[in-house]
């Protein structure tokens, strides 16, 4: 039975390939030719307006939209659609010099001078009233014409301000959350240091030059910079929706940005939309990354419960601001296009369409280079992602089922990476999440990953990698799972503080104890050069054998109703517990006492995948470096077969029945992947 979500928008039900378009950058005279070379590189939907506000009102109250008037036509003219973007995310000179107020205030209590992007207060009542009015003017304006398919909100919202106006909105927010000063301090632990409040109006936001050591206080800060972005981007919203109602909105989000936790602001949006630039040929294989990138594209897939996403930004070539600027390798550019919409995206859009001239994105990547034809290989590499999409149109709507979600929490991640304890600095909690989803990347296993506060229900393993923060209702709902027969993994540090970064009492990892069956006594914290070794039980149901590396952490656990699949091999903790499984309601609970390398995740996860039937996207071994990612539509799945290194595979196919859609050839028994190839294939739902 089909399962399909509807298209971005009904009127365009294909999928999108274009980018950011900056005509106000440029004579008239090139906007003739940029709509040749689009039709030429395959784009259809551009993004427009979004650092354009100065363009639309020269100053205050004096509105021009002629231009902007005659680039929408163009597109519609030319078959082509726009992502139309509020201005918000730069204003115009002329208010930050009659309105200082709308400027941010930094940490340090400075109020910044007008310049860059995001410089504004998101609580000032000027700004918002700017902001109301400019997207009232553009909703008005464009409401019924054809070019218009979404609106796309600023720009890569972010940062914070700490000018008097959210000081003292902080405090009606933290007045809302706790009702008394008896209850912030007592959540915030402030008889340390004798840091107790007693008036509101003593509490200011986390300063260097100020208070920046209570971890209540600077986790209740990222929540309400996250809640008053929230409110100001439905600030933003409210117009559009009011005359535009048909019109959907997104926001291009910034992967794993640590400055907003997207789980807050992905229910106010239709559309989930992000800015992808990885550092391909640099750090690590291609391959390696390739991992890592699969994972943000399931974070953004997720953020809406498997509805599909857009990749808002991406570079056709490279990326100035990094510190190495390498070029994409021949290849390398389909694949990473393709990748977005292997996990569920049904745009390719870039950052940008035309490199500007001047000022410090002049040399950043782009479809049409300086050289200003369509003679490069960049723009030949674009050309063959539109060709591609236009072949895809199947694939619009579908999503991709998983059986397995990562737990990546924002205000987990948060609350790590305050902890003065263990390793100073990064705690590798990301790193951690990502290394835990890569055996199923290498396997084709398709994954969620997800928050700490989604249904865990439909899924027949969960991983929790570092779930140091427990928010209330969690450890119940991972009780209830594991009860109705679900499979947990956990790890070290996971479950020591609440909510308020308050530690659990009474041994850890807290509330999760009962159903992970041990209890952690202490962690060691290990030198970078530091080893230790973990062998096995024999017999052990998993089939594991062999030593396994043990590095930078190892919890010292005590197994109570749990048994003991391995353990340490050296130091004072030989012998006690390094692995544990707990058999718990109808189902089981593992803890991972240290942090592994790939090897042991790789050979733990391929066991698990075998023992619980988990479904593999093709169900035959994959080389090294290749992957295999699927969308379905419950009756017809589409598998996008990917190969992230520079050596050529052969990838066996398990049966007969299989399209190239790209060809619309029979694809075989097996399938060829040049260096970065792809192949897409069709075939019926298993």
């Amino acid at each position: 039975m089909s399962n399909r979500y509807p298209p971005l928008n009904p009127r365009f039900p294909h999928l999108w390939h274009g980018g950011d378009y900056n005509p106000d950058q440029w004579p008239e005279d090139v906007w003739v030719e940029d709509m040749r070379l689009m039709k030429l590189a395959h784009c259809n939907v551009m993004s427009v307006g979004i650092f354009s506000w100065v363009r639309m009102e020269p100053a205050e109250g004096q509105f021009d939209f002629g231009w902007l008037d005659r680039v929408l036509d163009m597109l519609a003219e030319n078959d082509a659609y726009a992502v139309l973007a509020t201005p918000s995310g730069a204003r115009p000179a002329w208010m930050s010099q009659k309105y200082p107020e709308v400027l941010r205030v930094g940490p340090d209590r400075r109020r910044n001078l007008h310049g860059k992007r995001h410089n504004h207060c998101m609580t000032s009542p000027v700004y918002r009233e700017k902001v109301h009015l400019i997207n009232t003017q553009l909703a008005e304006r464009y409401k019924d014409h054809p070019a218009l398919l979404m609106w796309h909100l600023s720009n890569e919202y972010g940062g914070e301000c700490h000018c008097d106006l959210c000081q003292d909105a902080f405090r009606t927010w933290l007045k809302r959350k706790y009702g008394t000063l008896e209850a912030l301090n007592q959540a915030w632990w402030t008889a340390f240091w004798s840091h107790t409040y007693t008036d509101w109006s003593q509490i200011e936001s986390p300063s260097p030059i100020g208070e920046d050591l209570v971890h209540g206080q600077n986790l209740d800060w990222k929540r309400f910079v996250t809640d008053q972005t929230v409110d100001f981007m439905k600030h933003e919203i409210a117009p559009l929706k009011a005359i535009t109602p048909q019109v959907p909105v997104t926001t291009n989000l910034m992967g794993t940005y640590p400055g907003l936790n997207y789980w807050r602001l992905a229910p106010e949006l239709d559309v989930v939309s992000w800015d992808s630039y990885p550092r391909w040929h640099q750090f690590e294989s291609d391959w390696e990354l390739g991992a890592k990138i699969g994972f943000v594209h399931d974070i953004n897939r997720s953020l809406k419960g498997g509805q599909p996403f857009m990749l808002m930004e991406s570079t056709p070539s490279m990326t100035n601001w990094m510190t190495v600027a390498k070029l994409k390798r021949p290849g390398m550019h389909v694949l990473s296009s393709l990748q977005a919409v292997a996990h569920g995206s049904d745009t390719v859009q870039y950052f940008q369409w035309r490199k500007s001239r001047g000022s410090s994105e002049k040399l950043h990547g782009a479809v049409v280079d300086h050289a200003g034809h369509e003679h490069t290989r960049v723009f030949r590499d674009v050309a063959d992602v539109g060709e591609i999409l236009e072949k895809l149109d199947d694939v619009v709507g579908t999503t991709v089922p998983a059986e397995v979600a990562v737990i990546y929490d924002w205000e987990n991640a948060w609350a790590l990476a305050d902890a003065k304890g263990l390793r100073q600095g990064d705690k590798g909690y990301l790193s951690d999440c990502q290394q835990h989803y890569l055996p199923f990347w290498q396997l084709g296993v398709p994954v969620d990953v997800i928050d700490m506060e989604q249904d865990l229900s439909r899924y027949k393993l969960v991983i929790a990698p570092m779930l140091y923060m427990l928010r209330p209702g969690v450890a119940e709902r991972v009780t209830e799972y594991v009860r109705a027969g679900g499979t947990f993994v956990a790890t070290y540090w996971s479950g020591i503080v609440d909510e308020n970064d308050l530690c659990f009492l009474g041994g850890f990892p807290g509330p999760l104890r009962p159903v992970l069956g041990v209890w952690e006594e202490e962690i060691d914290a290990l030198l970078d050069t530091d080893r230790n070794q973990v062998a096995p039980s024999s017999g052990n149901p998993l089939g594991l054998s062999g030593d396994y590396e043990a590095r930078e952490l190892c919890a010292l656990a005590h197994a109570e109703t749990a048994s003991v699949l391995a353990t340490y091999q050296t130091d004072f903790y030989a012998g006690m517990p390094a692995l544990t499984l707990n058999a718990f309601g109808q189902g089981q609970a593992y803890y991972i006492a240290f942090r592994g390398g790939d090897t042991f995740l790789g050979d733990f996860y391929g066991q698990l995948v075998a023992d619980l039937g988990l479904r593999k996207v093709l169900n035959s071994d994959l080389p090294q470096g290749v992957t295999a990612q699927l969308r379905t539509d419950g009756d017809r799945d589409y598998l996008f077969v990917m190969n992230f290194t520079p050596e050529v595979q052969q990838v066996m196919l398990d049966g007969a029945g299989y399209v190239d859609k790209v060809t619309g050839a029979d694809a075989g028994r097996s399938i060829q992947l040049d260096a970065y190839g792809l192949a897409v294939l069709e075939r019926q739902h298993a």
